[in-house]
């Protein structure tokens, strides 16, 4: 059986996916704190492949980043054969298979074609997708998918035991179906049936945000480990905390006060690099404002700062950040 160690992913804590978020800046800085995966936004295969503007950034990898997966979404063979081997001539450690995807422009046809969660939906279809990619790279190949469309479609294990056979080496779940979007709560109890279905890792996925959510998710699932997507916005130390309790990784020093006004600045100054000025302060200002509600940073000055241009941004941060709280160590 393959192991998460085989596949050179330890400890195991990988940061989701997310859309806008989980750019070249953010998961550089989430891997320097300690995490086993830090995963792409999802790509559009066929826009990729056509070098559609701005696509391609979002599977930029970095040099020296490590423990990099490329998150690839499609409906055709061919398309996302195509960008599979292109990302993984890029330097793609792994490429991972989007099936979760909930939003209405990804899983209709008059969208992205049917892609993300939709394919749940049609999982013949499903696995002609996996098989194509697997046999296009030499790289190992993941698959992220939710507990089913609704709740008369759980077929996650059915998908998952396919995947499988086809050549897939890992799988994430996250504990809701596509209908729920991300209402109510993650059933991780339910990743169980998926992880007894299987040999291959399964991670947990879904209301992740500290070390005993995680712990939790663990034990109701049978997991093998866990990813964590929006429980890390603001704080892109949380992986390495996460790892530290749960498997004695070294822990992070959480940055606080005038070492935490650094490192945003460092992070914001690295998104302006990336997108340009223009774009790269619009693209910033979700993360100031998730810093700044870590930090406890009041409501006029938090105003200015998301209102302000580069210069006066980083003259306000040692401000902004004076207030922040002390996290509690992860437990």
């Amino acid at each position: 059986m393959l192991s998460l160690a085989d596949m050179g992913f330890t400890p195991p804590v990988a940061l989701a996916p997310m859309a806008g978020i989980t750019d070249l800046p953010f998961r550089s800085l989430v891997s320097r704190f300690g995490a086993g995966l830090v995963v792409s936004e999802m790509v559009a295969s066929q826009e990729m492949v056509q070098a559609k503007p701005g696509v391609r950034e979002k599977a930029e990898l970095g040099l020296g980043v490590e423990n990099t997966v490329v998150q690839l979404a499609g409906c055709d063979t061919y398309w996302i054969a195509e960008a599979a081997r292109m990302v993984a001539d890029r330097g793609a450690q792994v490429i991972d298979i989007n099936m979760g995807c909930p939003a209405k422009k990804v899983t209709s046809a008059s969208g992205a074609g049917a892609s993300g969660s939709a394919l749940m939906r049609t999982p013949d279809h499903a696995l002609r997708l996996i098989e194509a990619v697997v046999g296009a790279v030499s790289v190992p190949v993941t698959l992220k998918t939710r507990l089913g469309w609704d709740d008369d479609c759980l077929n996650a294990s059915e998908i998952a035991r396919r995947a499988e056979a086809a050549g897939v080496q890992m799988i994430t779940i996250h504990g809701r179906t596509r209908c729920q979007f991300y209402k109510g709560r993650a059933d991780w109890a339910a990743i169980r049936a998926v992880k007894a279905a299987v040999r291959m890792p399964v991670l947990a996925n879904g209301d992740i945000i500290d070390a005993p959510s995680a712990r939790r998710a663990l034990e109701q699932s049978g997991a093998d480990g866990v990813m964590i997507g929006r429980g890390a916005q603001g704080r892109p130390w949380l992986l390495a905390q996460v790892a530290a309790a749960l498997y004695g990784t070294p822990a992070p020093e959480v940055p606080q006060g005038a070492a935490l006004a650094d490192l945003v600045a460092g992070h914001y100054e690295a998104i302006l690099g990336f997108y340009g000025r223009a774009l790269g302060g619009r693209v910033a200002r979700k993360h100031l404002g998730w810093y700044m509600d870590h930090a406890g940073t009041g409501a006029d000055l938090r105003r200015r700062v998301l209102t302000a241009g580069p210069e006066e941004v980083l003259h306000l941060l040692p401000d902004a950040m004076q207030d922040c709280v002390r996290e509690r160590r992860a437990a």
